[in-house]
């Protein structure tokens, strides 16, 4: 260990530009989450939702709400100040200054199926906490965090709901202009969804083709409870199933399926070469491999953008210990980039790796074949 003597030591000069800079990106940083934090508390209490087409008072949400008025009437301040709601009379007395939620921000906040929908991001720092210590532990151990133990599957099926609601069928699946033909020609096609989490990948696509069969496979039961149930209330269940399943297991499946999807999955697995490959074997006979990761820098770049800025953190504090369960893995993280993918690819047997011209600020389109 090297020990400083203080009587040679020397400080070094600051930059106070930057050192204000710095501790003032740390204020925001800070506000930002505990203003999404009190978002959360808006949309797991219902608050945003009583607000919605009818301004109340701080009494009147208490009641419409069923939770305390003087936690409503902080709440509702602490949420005017943000901007988050509107106040009429501001200067009156408190009980008598009524709310309203902007319906834009309604949408933002509320509607799961809107392009613009966010509000499942307010939902990410319960479960990011709860798993923190563990996060702690497994830096110091090398070991991983099961994904279970993060409680994450509402957020990341909340986050992918509306990407999946309104591009799925309308942009990502005409860049397979084979497959595309055939669902739009109403053939009988065969699907199969590779990590299909609260599966509603498969019921968008099942509800656009009415011939279409699907097949989601998920290792995390309380997904695929929740993907059934949400098929179940779709009426989709004829065509529509899921199934806890590993799909690195070398013994899972054969041939017979028509597209193959994986979506924000692959970076994740500790074995994603396995992975691939069974998306091979599923589709052989000239069915279709799609795999739709993060939309990672081909190099490493510093500063990054807040796209970058986000996969790096999403890493670090889940994506990475999740996938290092297993006492061999491949230990990917969230930035997987794309020369790191088609080496997966390749060693899983396929012959090349398209990147599908599809433009989206978060994912990448892989399109597999060989």
């Amino acid at each position: 260990m090297t020990v400083t003597d203080p009587a040679t030591s020397v400080t070094p000069e600051l930059d106070e530009e930057v050192l204000g800079a710095f501790a003032e990106r740390l204020f925001g940083a800070a506000l930002g989450t505990l203003e999404l934090t009190t978002s959360y508390l808006g949309r797991r209490l219902g608050l945003f939702e009583a607000l919605r087409g009818q301004p109340a008072t701080s009494v009147d949400l208490a009641a419409t709400a069923g939770v305390d008025e003087r936690y409503a009437r902080e709440w509702l301040e602490q949420q005017a100040v943000a901007g988050v709601v509107a106040v009429d009379g501001a200067a009156a007395p408190s009980e008598e200054r009524r709310y309203s939620l902007p319906e834009e921000h309604a949408v933002v906040l509320l509607d799961e199926e809107h392009p613009a929908y966010s509000g499942a991001l307010a939902d990410v720092l319960g479960p990011i906490t709860l798993s923190l210590e563990l996060v702690v532990d497994a830096f110091r151990t090398g070991r991983g965090v099961p994904y279970a133990a993060y409680g994450l599957h509402d957020m990341q099926a909340g986050f992918t709901r509306p990407m999946f609601a309104n591009s799925l069928v309308a942009e990502w699946l005409p860049a397979l202009p084979e497959l595309h033909a055939r669902l739009e020609a109403g053939e009988p096609v065969r699907v199969a969804d590779f990590g299909c989490g609260e599966g509603w990948a498969a019921i968008y696509l099942a509800e656009a083709y009415p011939r279409a069969v699907v097949h989601g496979y998920d290792l995390d039961d309380t997904s695929i409870v929740a993907a059934r149930k949400h098929a179940s209330a779709r009426g989709l269940t004829d065509r529509v199933q899921f199934e806890v399943q590993d799909v690195t297991d070398p013994s899972f499946g054969t041939g017979g399926y028509d597209l193959v999807l994986a979506t924000e999955v692959i970076h994740d697995l500790a074995d994603p070469v396995d992975a691939l490959a069974g998306m091979r074997r599923l589709t052989h006979g000239g069915g279709t491999v799609l795999v739709i990761d993060e939309n990672a820098a081909e190099a490493f770049e510093a500063p990054g953008d807040e796209v970058q800025r986000l996969l790096y953190s999403f890493s670090v504090l889940h994506c990475l210990p999740a996938g290092r369960t297993h006492e061999h893995s491949a230990a990917t993280g969230t930035v997987m980039r794309p020369a790191v993918f088609e080496q997966y690819a390749t060693a899983a047997g396929f012959a090349s790796v398209e990147i599908l011209p599809v433009e989206h600020p978060f994912f990448r389109f892989y399109r597999l074949t060989g």
